[in-house]
C-alpha cells in the first residue's frame, strides 16, 4: 500500500456552492455524515464549515467523502497570540487508497477564501521565511490509514480567487500510518531541516511535490521556505511563483482515530 495515496486519484475541485459553505462556520464542534449529509454532533454543521482562530481558520474539509461513508469533526482548544490548539476525530470506511477528509488549519488562500493579515502571498524569489511550529498527538483506534502533513499551494499570480487553479502543490509529510503514500514517483532522498525526506513528483492537473519524512515525528520546527527553495534549485518550481497558502492537518483514508494539535503556529516574514 505504500504506493497508494490520495494523489494517485483525481482530487475533486470544490464547486462554488461547496466553497461557499466554508465561509459560513460558527461554533466549535462539527461533524458530517457523508451518507446522510446531516449533522452528527451537538452544535453540528455541514462539510467545509469552519472555526475562525485569529489569522487561521480550521476547515472540516471532507472533499473525498463521496468515496466512503463516515464522519469528521473539528474543534478549537485554545488561542494565545498566533499559537493555536485544535483537534479532529473521524471514522471513515471505504477504499483505503482514497482520501475522505483533510481537517486542517488554513493560513491564506483556500479556493478563494482568504483570512486577513497572514503575510501571504509571497514571491519565492524573495526567500521569505515561513516559520512553522507544530506539536500534535495521534490517538489511533481502528485500522486507520492517514498522514499528518502540511499542504502548501503555489500560484503564478498574487491575485487568486476561487477560480484560480494552483500551479503547484507541495506537501510535507511528518507522520503516516497504515500504508498511506503520496502521488507520483520517488525521485530522490534529500536532507532538510535536520532530517531526511523522500521527494515524490506527480501530476493531477497541477504538479504535486511531496516530501515524506523518513521516520515519523509528532513535532516540527521548520522554515517551510526551505522546502520551496529545494524545489527551486531543482528547477521544479520558478522563483516567479507565489506561495499563497499554508495548510496543516491530517489526510484520512479510512479508520477511526483522533488528532490533537497541542500547539501550532506559522509566521511569514
Amino acid at each position: 500500500m505504500a504506493a497508494t495515496g490520495r494523489h494517485r486519484f483525481t482530487r475533486k475541485r470544490f464547486t462554488a456552492a461547496a466553497v461557499a459553505l466554508a465561509a459560513l462556520g460558527g461554533g466549535t464542534v462539527y461533524a458530517i455524515d457523508s451518507s446522510s449529509n446531516k449533522a452528527q454532533a451537538a452544535g453540528g454543521c455541514a462539510a467545509y464549515e469552519s472555526v475562525t482562530m485569529g489569522k487561521y481558520w480550521i476547515n472540516n474539509n471532507t472533499w473525498g467523502a463521496d468515496s466512503g461513508k463516515g464522519w469528521s469533526c473539528v474543534w478549537d482548544s485554545y488561542q494565545s497570540g498566533d499559537t493555536i490548539g485544535w483537534g479532529t476525530n473521524y471514522q471513515w470506511s471505504g477504499a483505503s487508497s482514497s482520501v475522505k477528509s483533510y481537517a486542517s488549519s488554513v493560513l491564506g488562500w483556500h479556493w478563494g477564501w482568504k483570512s486577513q493579515d497572514t503575510g501571504l502571498p509571497v514571491k519565492l524569489s524573495a526567500k521569505t521565511p515561513v516559520k512553522s511550529k507544530w506539536s500534535f498527538k495521534v490517538k489511533e483506534s481502528t485500522d486507520s490509514v492517514y498522514n499528518v502533513a502540511y499542504d502548501l499551494w503555489l500560484h503564478d499570480t498574487a491575485n487568486t480567487d476561487w477560480q484560480s487553479t494552483p500551479k503547484h502543490e507541495v506537501m510535507v509529510w511528518l507522520n503516516k500510518d497504515g500504508g498511506a503514500g503520496p502521488l507520483g514517483t520517488k525521485k530522490e532522498r534529500v536532507k532538510l531541516a535536520g532530517a531526511y525526506w523522500d521527494l515524490y513528483v506527480g501530476d493531477i492537473g497541477w504538479n504535486v511535490y511531496s516530501f515524506v519524512r523518513v521516520g515519523n515525528t509528532t513535532s516540527a520546527n521548520l522554515n517551510l521556505d526551505d522546502f520551496l527553495q529545494a524545489l527551486v534549485r531543482r528547477k521544479l518550481v520558478a522563483t516567479t511563483d507565489y506561495l499563497s497558502s499554508v495548510e496543516a492537518g491530517t489526510e484520512v483514508f479510512t479508520g477511526k482515530a483522533q488528532l490533537d494539535t497541542t500547539a501550532y503556529s506559522t509566521d511569514v516574514g
